[in-house]
């Protein structure tokens, strides 16, 4: 009996000591996997991150330096053509001498850049605020009262907002020039404030919002106006914030509108001028462009919490 029971007792130990490897080797299995994955997000990261830092420092670099580095790249014939590259161009991080006489043009010497910013500012502040407004009050509707009719027009919304901007660009300018609103900033205001993105976005959220919730402040009294501005604004904060920064981001970037609702150059976007820079400016496109991306940045590093939590949270109340 007691041979028999060390055997069992042995074996056991056996046991245990494979479970503890076998647990071992999943642990380092990964560990691994995690050392790997980080090698490979770190690697895009740095892929991704070099075309904005190669901007940041080359708007420091005098433009003697920025010619003799990327001077090729920009050369052109006595035609206006641009000339076949045989040398190896210089990507260079760190300039020899750091120099703010580029931003020393744009902001202080030539007003046409700032000029352009801010007509970046008034024609896509008023589209992000007044959508997010008119998004919210839509989503509450077709959130609150479901039907076959609001079930169809949400559709519409859905298939409107699939559809490439390119596709309803000639009707925006039709329905624009019927309304005597060519070349005004009331093209880009009017398309962009009744797009559908933020409505889809708000409306798939508040969705998720327990009706039971709503149910309850009924009882207690409440009357929609009271629903919609103390119960769905309050937990769609995220949501909000998540629409406001993309679609900041996506007007802020727009070339087409402009380029077709706007004949004045005068009122076109620093985003449409950017490309309009000539090559013997080289040094100032680093400049304006390190200018351009800087609210986009600040925007997005501001509201990144917002932006997951807009993303990730399912509705209801949070405790």
């Amino acid at each position: 009996m007691r041979k028999k029971a060390v055997d069992v007792s042995g074996q056991e130990d056996k046991r245990i000591l494979l479970d503890r490897q076998a647990a071992l080797r999943r642990k380092r299995l990964h560990t691994v996997r995690i050392a790997l994955a980080t090698l490979v997000a770190a690697a895009f990261a740095i892929l991704f991150l070099m075309p904005i830092v190669l901007t940041i420092t080359n708007s420091f670099m005098a433009a003697s330096e920025i010619s003799s580095n990327y001077g090729k790249i920009f050369a052109t014939d006595a035609n206006g053509g641009k000339v076949y590259i045989a040398e190896r161009v210089n990507l260079k991080f760190i300039p020899d001498m750091v120099s703010f006489s580029q931003y020393n043009t744009v902001l202080f010497k030539s007003p046409e850049y700032l000029l352009k910013f801010w007509n970046s500012v008034i024609l896509v502040g008023p589209i992000v605020v007044f959508q997010l407004i008119v998004a919210s009050l839509a989503s509450y509707g077709f959130t609150r009262y479901r039907g076959r009719i609001r079930e169809m027009i949400f559709f519409m919304y859905i298939i409107l907002m699939l559809m490439p901007y390119q596709v309803t660009l000639v009707p925006n300018y039709l329905v624009s020039d019927w309304l005597n609103l060519l070349d005004t900033n009331w093209a880009i205001w009017l398309p962009g404030i009744v797009s559908p993105f933020a409505v889809f976005l708000l409306t798939k959220f508040m969705r998720r919002i327990p009706e039971s919730v709503m149910e309850a402040a009924q009882i207690d009294g409440a009357g929609e106006w009271q629903i919609y501005r103390r119960i769905c604004m309050p937990l769609c904060k995220g949501a909000i914030c998540s629409a406001a920064i993309l679609v900041f981001i996506d007007y802020w970037n727009m070339v087409e509108q402009p380029l077709i609702l706007l004949t004045d150059a005068e009122s076109h976007p620093l985003s449409v001028f950017l490309s309009k820079i000539n090559a013997g400016e080289i040094g100032l496109a680093f400049a304006v462009a390190t200018i351009y991306m800087v609210p986009s940045l600040l925007i997005f590093l501001y509201g990144e919490e917002y932006l997951v939590d807009g993303i990730t949270y399912q509705g209801g109340i949070k405790g």
